[in-house]
């Protein structure tokens, strides 16, 4: 029988599956080209949904953000606060997001290690713990880990079109 940690590190993984198959295929000087005027680029959302993961879970279980403790913020240099994670961003701010894949892949896979480690404290009773009291009502660890993979899948599927785009433009 399938654990709940089978099946969230199930879910993360196909989305680090589609995340290499993303940064291995698109070309390195497509990665930070919208496919359409205002549209998101593939740098950008992995980037992002690595971001949310990173720090919705680093939340949840008292954990270091990757994205600072790792590194990755100086590896990047982007021009935003170490706190930026991509919500309320304007196009310009999209397309600041230049990086390459192999840093992309780095924090993705870092992040990843990260998260399938917390992933392995989960217990059917964890589920209840209330993670985030900000909100009406209070967010669960269940809530908190559904919310980021699901999020996750959403962008990397968003990656996945934009990446089509730019293979027929």
């Amino acid at each position: 029988m399938a654990s709940v940690n089978d099946l969230l590190t199930d879910a993360l993984d196909r989305v680090r599956d589609t995340v290499h198959g993303l940064l291995d295929d698109v070309p390195e000087d497509r990665l930070a080209q919208p496919p359409a005027d205002g549209a998101n680029t593939v740098a950008w959302l992995v980037w992002h949904l690595t971001r949310v993961l990173d720090t919705h879970v680093a939340d949840a279980f008292d954990r270091d953000v990757v994205w600072t403790s790792g590194g990755w913020f100086e590896r990047f240099g982007l021009p935003f606060p170490a706190s930026a994670h991509g919500y309320g961003m304007s196009f310009d701010d999209v397309r600041a997001v230049r990086a390459s894949a192999d840093d992309l892949r780095g924090y993705f896979d870092a992040t990843h290690a990260m998260v399938t480690d917390a992933l392995a404290e989960v217990t059917p009773e964890s589920l209840d713990r209330v993670v985030d009291e900000d909100w009406d009502p209070p967010v669960t660890l269940a809530v908190r880990l559904v919310s980021a993979l699901n999020d996750a899948t959403q962008h990397v599927g968003q990656a996945s079109y934009a990446a089509g785009m730019l293979d027929r433009a």
